[in-house]
């Protein structure tokens, strides 16, 4: 499948596929709907400081690397999983320009560090971070009662409707701990729905640039 970097509108970067006309992150911008969806959406709404994080897609590492620097800030001690089962080139990631934009050129070497280290093996970044990067199939997680938290970030429901299934949601569920969140851009009817058949509580709050919602699913509240 034919892939190119393209440049989103607030000036970071992403990777398109042109095939699917999909790309990694919004062309609205990539670090504002990072930061938007899973960060002032996600991790902010946790109130336990150490809190432990399954990512469904690594892809270019942003979340992750977001996430790192958001435990700096806020004294955070994160524990970050992230599921990829394609996962992208280190030569894609690194022409990616978020050490830029994110004004994070101190910690090349952690951004570098998240693609280069070993995958299936939990990996300590400082005393705030560690990355367990594990390549698997979303159809194929089935962690009990681990996370407080999921960025549910896979390719959109038009081109892998597959990957936001019933099915897929109920192994999320599972996953999480008592009062655990799921947060996703995505906000479609079908979603929902499938979110609500597996006990999820789900709310619908305003997205970022480009897209008027995105959803929060709350388990046993």
């Amino acid at each position: 499948m034919k892939r190119e970097i393209i440049k989103t509108r607030d000036g970071s970067t992403t990777i398109h596929l042109v095939d699917w006309n999909e790309s990694y992150h919004s062309k609205n911008g990539a670090i504002q709907e990072a930061y938007h969806v899973f960060i002032k959406n996600g991790l902010s709404l946790i109130e336990e400081k150490s809190v432990s994080v399954l990512e469904i897609g690594f892809g270019t590492g942003l979340n992750a690397f977001i996430t790192f620097l958001e435990a700096k800030k806020n004294n955070l001690n994160i524990d970050y999983t992230g599921i990829e089962a394609y996962p992208v080139a280190e030569e894609e990631a690194f022409a990616m320009n978020y050490l830029e934009e994110l004004k994070s050129n101190s910690f090349e070497a952690e951004f570098k560090k998240m693609h280069q280290c070993n995958w299936e093996e939990k990996i300590n970044f400082n005393t705030n971070f560690s990355l367990t990067k594990r390549k698997q199939f979303f159809q194929d997680i089935q962690d009990k009662n681990s996370f407080n938290l999921i960025y549910f970030d896979a390719f959109g429901y038009q081109v892998q409707p597959e990957l936001w299934s019933t099915e897929i949601f109920k192994s999320m569920y599972e996953s999480l701990k008592d009062s655990g969140i799921l947060v996703t851009y995505a906000a479609r009817g079908v979603i929902k729905r499938s979110m609500e058949e597996v006990g999820f509580k789900v709310k619908k709050v305003p997205g970022p640039p480009g897209k008027r919602e995105m959803m929060i699913g709350f388990k046993n509240i």
